[in-house]
């Protein structure tokens, strides 16, 4: 058999013979399976503490079917890195459920069918039976451009992307390979394709796997790994580092010299020290041999040839790339945190406190769109902190109005918090104040009404942004004047994802894809704030 293009390989002395009515059941019988009849070794440490392993997927997607009790979520995504073995292990998942999963069907979904294809050729080559390979020789496979079957009654076949191949298909497993290429509607309707079915030995429940890199903030990888985080899918994640090989004396670090020891986390690099010192921090010299996949000189070369913001999204996926963000200053690292209030004091746990000059609030206008609300102080420093958010559609402007008088006081009672104070002002859009044909009064008309002060700034989208990007990255150097406190995740989620539409390079609109509501409040307030020469006071009657 082949070098594979992922997981490092060593062709064993004698193959280990595969014997397909006796499937390994643990990890250890795994690895050993991979390792001996196929000379496949599998990284099974991660050197990202955070991060999964490439077996750790491998593990997952084959035994799962065996456990007495399944592990749940059962759906995957795997975010990792260009070359980070992602299509070769879809291609090696699928082969073992083949051989040892009687009557699985597998159905193979790409952004592309090119993408597709890449997967199928992987697969090819692992049961090819013109190869000289237990896998090859215990599974008999007839193979052809787009359909892989065995004698046990097993399938693999590559879907286009289409509704008409997508809604006609129910295998037991759907592997997605590249799925930030995905159209979201093709995507929506391969959610109902799975279904669960006994295969031998193996309760096969039906699920679905994603595979990708994670290319933009606002494309489908990133609601995928959302998904995985509120525990809807599991997560495994893996860069360059995890996949990397054991680093030799070639390449100079300062590495401790005991195995045990800490990699030098605080230690600043020097002249003659690897490129990839930032990263590594010497670890790679620490890895297991014989490590992972990726060589150093190819690490050394990939980053010499891109920016740092693709190196960091493509190769050590810490977070997307940013290129087409409204946003691209804001980093939940700096701006994201816990503070509260109490005496007129802001107070953090990393920080003195702080008086407070003004209680504000910030609003965006919706009925079938939701309306956003926002809560914020603004202190004696000249900082904006976001308290709180509420967003809701479906509710009139009374139902709003009532909630900024009581001060979030339903969700904060849960919280074991006091109601939040009336804002002093609260920004809106000032399309607030046109009168409606219907009702003869106007939004603001009505908040004020109901004892809210209301204030406006008649500011472009561009200038509105540019006032929030200066607060969250001042050019003088200064410390962030704009944050969001944690609990607020649909602003920290739509500060990551609010984007422009990549095609039309020109505009500078954001794309209204449902993160721009709270943006939007967000975007009031701040301009009536920083732009005190241009408010206007709402007088309604």
């Amino acid at each position: 058999m082949p070098r594979p293009t992922a997981p490092s390989f060593t062709p064993p002395t004698r193959p280990a013979e595969i014997d397909p009515a006796s499937p390994p059941t643990t990890p250890e019988a795994l690895a050993s399976l991979l390792r001996d009849a196929l000379g496949l070794h599998i990284p099974r440490s991660p050197m990202i503490t955070s991060h999964a392993s490439p077996f750790d997927y491998i593990a997952h997607a084959f035994l799962c079917d065996f456990a007495p009790q399944p592990p749940a979520p059962l759906d995957c995504v795997v975010w990792a890195n260009r070359g980070g073995g992602k299509t070769f292990l879809g291609a090696l998942a699928t082969a073992l459920d083949l051989l040892f999963k009687p009557g699985i069907e597998v159905r193979i979904l790409a952004g592309s069918l090119e993408q597709a294809r890449r997967m199928h050729a992987h697969l090819k080559r692992l049961l090819d039976p013109g190869r000289n390979s237990p896998l090859a020789h215990a599974a008999n496979a007839r193979i052809t451009d787009r359909r892989i079957t065995l004698p046990n009654g097993s399938e693999a076949e590559i879907l286009a992307q289409s509704h008409t191949s997508v809604r006609g298909a129910r295998p037991q497993i759907l592997r997605c390979d590249e799925a930030d290429l995905f159209k979201r509607d093709v995507w929506e309707a391969a959610q109902l394709t799975p279904r669960s079915a006994p295969c031998g030995r193996a309760a096969v429940r039906g699920r679905i796997e994603c595979f990708s890199t994670m290319q933009n903030p606002h494309g489908l990888m990133h609601q995928l790994v959302e998904e995985c985080r509120a525990g809807n899918r599991r997560l495994f994640r893996w860069g360059l580092l995890d996949v990397l090989e054991r680093c030799g004396p070639a390449h100079g670090c300062r590495a401790p010299e005991t195995p045990d020891a800490p990699p030098a986390e605080s230690a600043p690099k020097r002249p003659g020290d690897c490129a990839l010192w930032d990263d590594c921090r010497g670890r790679a010299k620490r890895t297991p041999p014989p490590g992972g996949h990726i060589t150093v000189m190819d690490a050394l070369a990939h980053k010499r040839r891109v920016c740092t913001a693709t190196w960091v999204a493509e190769m050590l996926c810490r977070r997307p790339r940013r290129t087409d963000a409204v946003y691209p200053e804001f980093d939940s690292a700096h701006h994201v945190g816990e503070w509260t209030t109490a005496d007129g004091l802001l107070f953090s746990p990393a920080e003195e406190p702080v008086r407070l000059a003004a209680f504000l609030g910030g609003m965006d206008f919706g009925i079938r769109d939701p309306t956003a609300i926002l809560w914020a102080v603004l202190d004696d420093l000249g900082r904006l902190t976001i308290l709180d958010e509420h967003i809701e559609a479906g509710r009139l402007m009374n139902d709003h109005t009532a909630r900024l008088l009581a001060g979030n006081a339903e969700k904060n009672t849960a919280r074991g918090l006091p109601p939040w104070p009336v804002p002093q002002w609260i920004g809106i859009d000032p399309a607030g104040r046109q009168i409606n044909h219907h009702t003869g009064e106007s939004s603001a008309g009505l908040m004020r009404r109901a004892g809210l002060a209301v204030k406006t700034s008649p500011l472009t989208i561009g200038a509105g942004v540019s006032l929030i990007r200066a607060r969250l990255r001042p050019a003088d150097g200064a410390p962030p004047r704009l944050r969001i406190h944690r609990r607020c995740e649909g602003l920290i989620r739509a500060m990551e994802c609010l984007h422009y539409p990549p095609d039309k390079t020109d505009k500078l609109v954001p794309v209204k894809d449902g993160h721009d509501h709270v943006c939007d409040a967000l975007r009031y307030l701040v301009q009536t704030v920083d732009k005190p020469m241009t408010l206007q006071q709402v007088h309604c009657s």
